[in-house]
């Protein structure tokens, strides 16, 4: 199964460290992050947990919601959670599943169908691919999908980054060029026309090319 941005993102019912939950729901009006790890007590993984929990306040400010996977059991997560504490001084203040069933992997697309058996006894090699983040709307939508490999920590300020892009542009109808920040002009999105951009931006805009319209960001 290959998920693609626009699709609903599929519901499952997982125990986690805060106990168990149903996704939808857990989600409810808010927006969401699921990202994956391969094993528990591994190196890159180790130190993307810590910091996660670190700038967790962030994603609070945006209604994100936030959600850790490993394939390892609940109880081996809490473990886990005092070595993350202890080298990162942050332990996890948000849910991870314990997803030893590998059902949530197999419903993302991050281990096959048929995988199976005692998790514990898989290596960070066998689930390589489960190193996923995903970003979920309110609307149960996948909004952003990013997969990396095992030896690159996640830059979940650029998680960040575009989930404020995601937001602003639910909201208006613009764009953000590259490499935005907040605060950076934006473009009028290519599906309004200049009779309906002059409505918004009675001033005008900048023009480089007809297709290039750009405006200060929203307010």
């Amino acid at each position: 199964m290959t998920l693609q941005i626009g699709e609903t993102a599929p519901d499952f019912v997982a125990e986690t460290t805060e106990g168990p939950i149903n996704f939808h729901d857990w989600v409810g009006d808010s927006w969401a992050v699921l990202f994956s790890h391969p094993r528990d007590f591994t190196p890159v993984c180790t130190t993307e947990l810590g910091y996660l929990a670190k700038i967790k306040p962030e994603f609070d400010r945006r209604n994100v919601k936030v959600l850790g996977l490993s394939v390892d059991p609940v109880e081996n997560h809490e473990k886990w959670a005092a070595d993350i504490e202890e080298t990162q001084g942050f332990a996890p203040n948000y849910p991870l599943i314990g997803d030893a069933d590998f059902n949530v992997s197999k419903l993302y697309g991050m281990l096959p169908a048929d995988t199976s058996g005692d998790p514990t006894q898989r290596t960070p090699a066998d689930n390589q691919t489960v190193r996923n983040v995903f970003v979920v709307g309110p609307d149960k939508k996948i909004k952003l999908l990013l997969a990396y490999p095992m030896t690159t920590g996640r830059n979940f300020d650029e998680v960040l980054r575009v989930i404020d892009s995601l937001q602003m542009t639910a909201k208006h109808k613009v764009a953000t060029p590259v490499n935005w920040q907040q605060g950076d002009d934006v473009i009028i999105a290519g599906s309004v026309s200049n009779d309906e951009a002059k409505e918004t931006y009675p001033d005008g805009w900048e023009e480089p090319k007809p297709y290039i319209r750009i405006v200060p960001q929203p307010r």
